[in-house]
């Protein structure tokens, strides 16, 4: 749990307030929702089945957890954006930079501009994984990529990142706390340095449904569903917050205003619910997922932003297409997909009739009508498998450290 601030940790941050206001700019370019279109399963439809169901649905950007030439011949002239990934375990090989020119010449350069190639995400979730030395690899490999791309000319037209966890964050609550874990102190600086050179975006994996599963009795549920509820106001900059997501991009803002970069654009690469899990995954239900997503998808309809960044909308890839039958761990690993492998929809978001529907949050009947005033205190555990790399993953745990007041916005 965090400190109660000092006047002079107060002081940085309002100046980390006004740094992170400061790169609303060109963040405007933002522009519509990606779905995670996942590929772990033994019954999945073919790529061109694929894209016309993205094209049905009026999805226009979409993200893949390899280079899968099937895929990206497919997607050639379609106009779906489209973000291809580095598995984790190519990291060492492209920190070479002749071998990164290699691989941009064979994975990338084929294929584009008929396939929109708009980023490439190397690697997935590496500050948080079971293979410390693969930190050392990431920024390396992503200067040698990005070197790659400048040399075919390619560099002003795809952008190079990488995905983060959660728990890259040592404070995320409330979100004028937000920081980075101190183990991270050496590496973080690099990276974002990186990413401010090449105008490129923080992406961060972000699950309210995990801190909603460890803590169902301390957590409101409307909050991390997006539904009406009297939301929490941070302390430190009074600003007010309907919802989880929103609370921890800010966290994310605040931690790398902290370090003096203020101007860094924050995406969601993952966010989800699953819609079935096993008998201790608290939450995990269909009507849950529907609500979670319905309410993702009505935001971004309205151009919402977040509290600290309210004029740019918050650019976030649902997770995922496709539920997926070959995925490791608990039950909900499989079942995230707003689609079964048939085409069939595990449940209905209204992705074809959302642009006439209304924008009101759709509510639930799991929730239970919130008090005006409530005090948290929770310890919030993000447990998840992830089934694209080619290295194992371990369990991330993310503390949220709750100890606040929640009231209705005035």
């Amino acid at each position: 749990m965090a400190n109660p601030p000092t006047k002079t940790s107060s002081l940085h941050i309002l100046l980390g307030f006004f740094l992170a206001l400061s790169g609303v700019g060109w963040i405007q370019e933002a522009k519509s929702l990606g779905i995670n279109y996942g590929q772990v399963g033994n019954n999945l439809p073919p790529p061109e089945k694929v894209l016309e169901l993205l094209r049905s649905l009026k999805l226009s950007k979409a993200r893949i957890y390899d280079t899968n030439p099937e895929i990206l011949a497919s997607f050639a002239n379609s106009n779906v954006e489209l973000i291809v990934t580095v598995e984790n375990g190519m990291l060492a090989t492209l920190m070479d930079p002749n071998q990164a020119l290699q691989w941009v010449q064979t994975r990338i350069k084929p294929y584009y501009p008929a396939t929109k190639i708009t980023e490439i995400a190397v690697g997935n979730e590496v500050y948080t994984g079971d293979d410390t030395t693969l930190i050392s690899y990431l920024v390396p490999a992503m200067v040698s990529i990005h070197s790659a791309l400048s040399r075919l000319g390619l560099d002003q037209f795809i952008k190079v990142s990488t995905p983060n966890n959660l728990a890259v964050l040592e404070e995320s609550f409330p979100p004028s706390a937000g920081s980075f874990r101190p183990e991270l102190a050496a590496v973080m600086p690099q990276f974002l340095q990186f990413l401010a050179a090449t105008k490129a975006p923080f992406w961060i994996n972000a699950y309210p449904y995990f801190a909603y599963k460890d803590s169902p009795n301390k957590i409101p549920i409307d909050y991390v569903l997006f539904n009406p509820n009297p939301g929490m106001v941070d302390p430190n900059t009074r600003l007010h917050y309907d919802n989880m997501l929103y609370a921890q991009v800010d966290a994310v803002i605040f931690a790398m205003a902290r370090l003096g970069f203020g101007g860094i654009e924050v995406r969601v690469s993952e966010t989800g619910w699953p819609s079935r899990g096993d008998v201790n995954e608290v939450g995990a239900t269909l009507q849950n997922a529907a609500v979670y997503n319905r309410n993702i998808l009505k935001r971004q309809m309205r151009n919402e932003g977040t509290p600290l960044r309210p004029n740019a909308r918050l650019e976030i890839y649902v997770f995922a297409l496709f539920n997926e039958d070959m995925k490791p761990g608990p039950t909900s690993e499989r079942n995230y997909g707003l689609f079964q492998p048939d085409g069939t929809m595990a449940y209905n978001v209204g992705l074809s009739t959302l642009s006439t529907t209304s924008s009101t949050s759709t509510s639930t009947s799991a929730s239970s009508s919130s008090p005006a005033l409530i005090s948290l205190t929770s310890a919030a555990t993000k447990v998840r498998k992830r089934g694209y790399s080619s290295l194992p993953y371990s369990i991330f745990i993310y503390l949220l450290g709750f100890q606040v007041f929640m009231r209705r916005q005035c």
